[in-house]
């Protein structure tokens, strides 16, 4: 089983909802509020899952997106492909390839209404 530098062990991802389902319980346990994933496999090759939350302050992101950052590359070994936004901008993005996270404010998440815009996505998962 592989370890990761600090001698824990790494997971292996056995598909990209678990990893979805991993980085919803970061943002848990940093209290982001309304998590929805959705399941866009079936109607976009731009990723299999995206998360989308919300934050309530630019610390609260800032800190979301630390943890998932630092947790994924510790537990799985991974390290987002890219990270566009600030959390001073109201919205965070944070692409793992398959998976994408997509955090805002509640302000910035309503304007954009990607939940409206992936209307046809399946809701695999959403905690309120």
């Amino acid at each position: 089983m592989p370890y990761n530098h600090k001698g824990g062990v790494i997971l292996i991802v056995s598909d990209s909802l678990e990893l979805a389902r991993y980085i919803v319980d970061l943002i848990a346990d940093k209290k982001g509020e309304d998590v929805v994933v959705l399941d866009i496999r079936e109607i976009s090759i731009l990723a299999d899952y995206f998360v989308i939350a919300s934050a309530t302050s630019q610390r609260q992101s800032q800190a979301i997106l630390e943890d998932i950052r630092e947790k994924t590359r510790e537990s799985f070994g991974r390290k987002p492909l890219h990270i566009e936004g600030e959390a001073d901008a109201g919205w965070i993005l944070i692409d793992y390839g398959e998976v994408v996270v997509h955090l805002f404010t509640p302000e910035v998440r309503a304007y954009y209404d990607l939940e409206g815009l992936w209307r046809s996505a399946r809701v695999a998962l959403r905690i309120i």
